[in-house]
């Protein structure tokens, strides 16, 4: 990490975090007052995305709906999929109870990001005791990506918009599926819900 002056707040990002085992342990040996940001989005979509991702580079890898069961007959769901296993949420988040207290956490909602930037932004800037400067009139939707753009990036004239790898359009998945992992997911949602005080609605 760089140095951080007084005054300052160093943030750093990495995907695979919050799922990884040894994280919470060397992240508090480092700082135990480390705040924590995460970003989580429903997670049978968010497989979908991980396979649609996967698909974009590997195109002869097998169909979404043969890695998601052990069993198809069954419909025994395979958790040992990296695609299944991270949406299981809250078993990583009891991972990172073990060092730090739900103060220092704070869940935002990768579907709100999407419909209401400012708004979940201004949950990051409170939680950061930040002035709430991002606002409604930084954002607008584009159509094409389906994700709201910055009007103005940082030190330039241009807006700025996720890049190609973002707003991918999904294959077609069978609907049982689909249907199957909501009814694998919804224990756990619901038991992330308690865990973290919010409702996230994944489950409507």
């Amino acid at each position: 990490m760089p140095k951080t002056l007084e005054g300052q707040i160093t943030m750093e990002k990495t995907p695979s975090y919050f799922v990884t085992r040894e994280a919470p342990a060397r992240i508090y040996a480092l700082s135990h007052d480390t705040k924590l940001i995460v970003v989580v989005r429903d997670p049978v979509t968010r497989a979908i995305s991980d396979y649609t991702q996967t698909l974009s580079k590997k195109p002869d890898i097998p169909t979404f709906e043969s890695l998601t069961f052990k069993n198809r007959t069954t419909g025994l769901i395979d958790t040992s999929w990296s695609a299944i296993q991270i949406g299981i949420y809250a078993k990583h988040l009891d991972n990172w109870l073990q060092y730090f207290p739900m103060e220092q956490i704070l869940f935002v909602s990768g579907e709100r990001l999407i419909t209401d930037p400012a708004g979940e932004l201004g949950r990051v800037q409170d939680f950061l005791g930040l002035k709430r400067i991002i606002t409604d009139k930084h954002f607008y939707f584009n159509q094409t990506k389906g994700f709201p753009c910055l009007k103005k990036a940082e030190g330039s004239s241009k807006p700025h918009c996720l890049g190609k790898t973002k707003g991918r359009t999904h294959p077609n998945i069978d609907p049982e599926v689909v249907q199957r992992l909501r009814d694998f997911y919804r224990p756990f949602n619901m038991k992330f819900y308690q865990m973290t005080g919010r409702t996230f609605g994944w489950d409507d």
